[in-house]
């Protein structure tokens, strides 16, 4: 009768298991997602634009309110028991979205909520050998990953705009205390020049997440609009692996574009890639509007970086609170960018609005 008894139960808690895992995919969220993410209680931005910030700009020879107007789009990695959080500053000399000049802040926190800036911006465009790719655009959109021996690989985007010109180009910088950088310059893979948004595969070492290599090479997801997939021995030179892996999907999250979010995550069921989606119309059954950007996830095969094995349909974040909503871009943003594993935690780092950094947090477990 115990034996029974015992068996009723674990097939009791058996069924009980299946259903969880069916109530999550029915919520679009399959079992080999990353998260559920929530925003902390009364959240708030982050990170908020700060008029009073001056740098002597070397490009313009004058002091400049570099973080006056906006602060989005962040990066984020731990360091010393602490979060770095690189984020995108735009002066108040410009007008129109993508009509200042960017330059990366850093912030750092010891609870992954509260931040302190540093006074001055560590990434900018100056009188250096990328001036030609960074002025007067600037440095924007970053994506930040830790090397196995400790040195900081910085992926952002190199934004010339010049009267009759323009031309973005990713870049790469790296780092080993993440304020003093080296430009290496616009990665490049035969005639591929990537234009923005790069999420380098990484793993789970400790509690640190690190660029990991498989088959022998880094592989570096990049797109905006639709994504594809480069590798490298070295980070340096690089070969095309793939042609489109994430297209546009006609009335889902992701209609109007994808592109790439934060470094991607080798786990137990394949590689998460996280992404931002742009919608084409309101779409109101999910809570999605009118050419929002929202957090969708996709999962590649761990052996072969190019094999998508499945793709959300719906988003596991979306503007939701007024902060995501009012800003520069006023159809609302959860833009993320910035993944980090801290205090047992996952903390993603999100651009609102083009204007702000939030935060959403969700439980680890081993992946």
């Amino acid at each position: 009768m115990r034996q029974r008894s015992i068996l009723l139960l674990i097939a009791l808690f058996g069924f009980i298991s299946i259903r969880s895992d069916a109530g999550d995919q029915a919520a679009g969220l399959p079992d080999w997602c990353v998260g559920p993410f929530t925003r902390p209680p009364e959240a708030k931005p982050i990170i908020k634009p700060d008029p009073a910030s001056v740098f002597n700009c070397p490009m313009r020879k004058i002091p400049v309110h570099w973080e006056a107007a906006h602060t989005f789009n962040p990066a984020a990695v731990v360091k010393d028991g602490k979060i770095y959080v690189l984020y995108r500053a735009e002066d108040d000399l410009g007008h129109g979205i993508g009509g200042y000049t960017s330059r990366l802040g850093l912030a750092v926190s010891e609870d992954g909520i509260n931040f302190k800036k540093m006074p001055e911006p560590v990434l900018y465009p100056a009188e250096d050998d990328q001036k030609g790719n960074e002025w007067e655009g600037g440095c924007e959109d970053p994506r930040v990953v830790e090397m196995e021996d400790g040195t900081y690989s910085l992926f952002y985007t190199e934004w010339m705009r010049l009267p009759g010109k323009r031309k973005a180009r990713l870049g790469l910088a790296t780092s080993k205390d993440l304020i003093h950088w080296t430009k290496l310059g616009p990665v490049v893979a035969g005639k591929i020049h990537p234009s923005k948004s790069a999420s380098l595969v990484c793993r789970v070492v400790g509690d640190r997440l690190v660029a990991a290599k498989i088959n022998g090479r880094y592989w570096l997801y990049f797109g905006e609009g639709a994504i594809q997939l480069l590798s490298s021995p070295d980070l340096r030179t690089w070969e095309p692996a793939s042609g489109v892996l994430l297209d546009r999907r006609p009335g889902k999250f992701d209609a109007d574009l994808a592109e790439c979010g934060p470094p991607a995550l080798m786990t137990s069921k394949g590689i998460v890639l996280m992404y931002n989606g742009k919608n084409g119309k309101a779409l109101d059954d999910i809570g999605v509007g009118h050419r929002a950007y929202s957090g969708g996830q996709a999962l590649f095969s761990a052996t072969d970086p190019s094999h998508l094995i499945d793709r959300t349909d719906v988003p596991f974040i979306k503007p939701e609170l007024p902060w995501e909503k009012s800003g520069q871009y006023t159809a609302g943003t959860t833009f993320i960018e910035g993944l980090v594993l801290f205090k047992h935690q996952w903390f993603l780092y999100y651009g609102c609005a083009d204007t702000y950094v939030g935060v959403a947090v969700a439980p680890y477990h081993p992946i």
